[in-house]
């Protein structure tokens, strides 16, 4: 099977070398997932735009669809740097580790939102109507849940790319569970 390498700064495109000097002085590094989405010389700002878009939800509900989305496909890249980033958006170790589990219950809202989200992947798209009930009867509304949707294909095309790549993980790592 062919590897697939993570490319330099000098191996992409002149746009995308824009790109990664934004990352190296936002982030202090370009993370080999983006590195090699810059392969393509349209994907990596394209991506990007996905990512950073703006959403109804706050951080700690971005992460938390992030986490188990990346769970579900086990994607250990994506759960590494999504537990890091989790840890700066205010969760502690454990309630990553609920979250991932399935078993976050320190928060009755947020639990419906992880729920609504491993039931979508589960079904592949068509959760149960009690899930979505659930979901809206804690306080999100259809705007949260269609910006819940944009971010669990934004996770699923990293996921898959990592899946396919398998390039290095550069974060901590995420424990296993």
């Amino acid at each position: 099977m062919k590897t697939i390498t993570v490319p330099s700064r000098e191996e992409v495109s002149t746009v995308n070398q824009g790109i990664f000097d934004s990352l190296k002085a936002g982030l202090g590094f370009v993370p080999n997932l983006y590195a090699t989405i810059g392969k393509s010389e349209f994907a990596l700002q394209s991506y990007l735009n996905l990512q950073n878009s703006k959403s109804s939800l706050n951080g700690k509900e971005r992460e938390a669809i992030n986490l188990v989305v990346s769970q579900f496909n086990q994607c250990k890249y994506c759960l590494s740097a999504h537990t890091a980033i989790g840890k700066m958006k205010g969760f502690s170790d454990q309630e990553i580790i609920e979250i991932r589990k399935g078993n976050d219950n320190f928060n009755p809202k947020l639990k419906s939102l992880t729920r609504l989200i491993k039931a979508v992947m589960e079904s592949k798209g068509k959760p149960d109507s009690s899930v979505v009930e659930n979901f809206f009867n804690s306080g999100y509304t259809e705007e949260n849940l269609i910006d819940a949707i944009v971010i669990v294909g934004d996770k699923i095309i990293s996921n898959y790319i990592h899946g396919i790549t398998q390039i290095p993980i550069d974060f901590p790592l995420a424990p296993e569970i």
